[in-house]
């Protein structure tokens, strides 16, 4: 399986909810990468669609997800995941924060495996690692940190995670910083340029850790091996 290389963010969230469309009854999952920038804003979000749609620059796609949680900005530097679930799977039984921990623990082994140190961050530490990071940026999604995302030495967001959890069935998606993210793009369509500055110190990239080009690629490939043995050759990626 290869990713859904050059997939837009429309085609993504189709498939996302389509696969909670009826009960789930073994693992799926599917891999994301673009080739042009895309704004993905929160259910709650609804406010900001005229502004970015307003402010966007030509080929920046623009849709709102039925979750909650911040405004994403997806693009090349981004590789995406989307695992979906049944609602007794072991991953996601024992309550929405721990639903979380297997997804970012996997993450952390394929990311040391490609050079790439970084941590998923225990439920107790998040408080103190956003109050070291000093003032979140609340309106986007790696504005702060959350349980079991991951993070760098010093608490700098690299990959985050979000779920939504239905009678169908549980959708757990993560986003992996592969190179730096134009942040000033995100920004300015949502009308605060003065957060660029702020969202660079917030987070990482994995070639800034691993000192070298990272390929998102290799993020996908080390993230398929590691889904297909940890769900126990029951995920159907296509």
């Amino acid at each position: 399986m290869q990713a859904r290389n050059d997939s837009t963010i429309a085609q993504e969230q189709a498939w996302n909810s389509q696969q909670l469309a009826a009960p789930v009854t073994a693992p799926s999952f599917r891999l994301w990468t673009y080739r042009a920038p895309a704004i993905v804003l929160g259910c709650s979000q609804r406010a900001l669609l005229p502004v970015a749609e307003a402010r966007l620059p030509p080929g920046t796609e623009l849709v709102q997800r039925p979750s909650g949680g911040g405004a994403v900005l997806a693009g090349p530097w981004l590789v995406s995941l989307s695992v979906v679930l049944p609602t007794a799977h072991p991953w996601v039984s024992q309550g929405l924060v721990d639903s979380y921990r297997e997804l970012g623990l996997l993450h952390a082994r394929v990311l040391a495996d490609l050079g790439v140190p970084a941590q998923a961050l225990p439920a107790a530490d998040v408080a103190q690692a956003n109050a070291s990071m000093g003032p979140a940026v609340d309106w986007a999604c790696y504005g702060s940190l959350a349980p079991w995302e991951l993070t760098d030495v010093r608490n700098r967001k690299l990959v985050g995670l979000a779920q939504r959890r239905q009678r169908n069935g549980i959708l757990l998606v993560a986003g992996t910083l592969v190179t730096a993210p134009d942040w000033p793009l995100l920004c300015d369509a949502l009308g605060h340029p003065e957060d660029a500055a702020e969202m660079q110190r917030l987070t990482v990239c994995c070639e800034e850790l691993a000192r070298r080009p990272v390929s998102a690629q290799a993020v996908v490939s080390g993230l398929e091996q590691a889904l297909c043995e940890a769900l126990q050759g029951g995920a159907d990626p296509k």
